[in-house]
Order: C-alpha cells, then sequence, then structure tokens
C-alpha cells in the first residue's frame, strides 16, 4: 500500500448530536463528520473555526491517508496498517470514505508510524 502524509494537524471533536454543521467543511483539504444518536464527531483542521458547543476536543492529530481508490470487495487494508501500527505501539483512529481509508496518529507518534509502515514493505510519502 501506498500511504501520504496530509500537511497541518487535526482536531476531533464532539459535539451534541443535534449540532447543526459546520458551514465551511468543503475548505479543507481533509473533513469528517459523524452523526450517531448521541454525539456529531468532527475532524477537521486544528486551527478552524469551528461553532461553539463542543463537549470535547482533541488536538495534536496527523493524517495518514492510503492512497485508493479500493473497491468493497477488497479485504483487510485497514487490517493490514492498523495491525502493523499496533505492532508498534502507535494508537489509531480511522476514518473510511467511499474511495480510501485515512489512519490519524498523535503527531508525537508519527515518525514512528511512518518509520513502521516503511518497515513492513508500504511507501510512505511525507
Amino acid at each position: 500500500m501506498t500511504f501520504s502524509v496530509l500537511q497541518g494537524e487535526y482536531a476531533i471533536r464532539r459535539y451534541p448530536s443535534e449540532a447543526a454543521l459546520m458551514p465551511n467543511l468543503s475548505a479543507f483539504e481533509f473533513a469528517c463528520v459523524s452523526k450517531s444518536p448521541g454525539e456529531a464527531t468532527y475532524i477537521c483542521p486544528a486551527d478552524a473555526l469551528a461553532p461553539e458547543g463542543w463537549q470535547a476536543k482533541e488536538k495534536g492529530w496527523r493524517i495518514l491517508k492510503i492512497k485508493g481508490p479500493f473497491s468493497f470487495e477488497v479485504v483487510g487494508v485497514l487490517a493490514q496498517a492498523s495491525a502493523i501500527l499496533a505492532a508498534a505501539g502507535v494508537s489509531i483512529f480511522a476514518v473510511s470514505t467511499f474511495d480510501t481509508d485515512y489512519l490519524l496518529v498523535k503527531e508525537k507518534s508519527l515518525a514512528e508510524a511512518c518509520d513502521a509502515l516503511k518497515k513492513g514493505g508500504h511507501e510512505v510519502s511525507r
């Protein structure tokens, strides 16, 4: 697999599930919103002007994009990458889109994550 590191620091924010969507999501290279009955989770650049009312926020995330697209029949993409990172002691927050997968790792673990993926036989571009 081929990974690329997206530029910049990202934050993960938790909002109440009834929170309005952030209006400027299309302005970012990467942004993600997921909603469940109990919460709404936003992932966007750490310095983005996010709506008030967040309940929790964690900054300091970097994003590794797995080069896609992958068809839905491809098995084990996330499993393989997450196993390598788990063996290296790197915690992840995974997000999938229609075409590919993204792995968020803490800034302090980025170099270790990239090294582990390279040792696992994968390409990583920064």
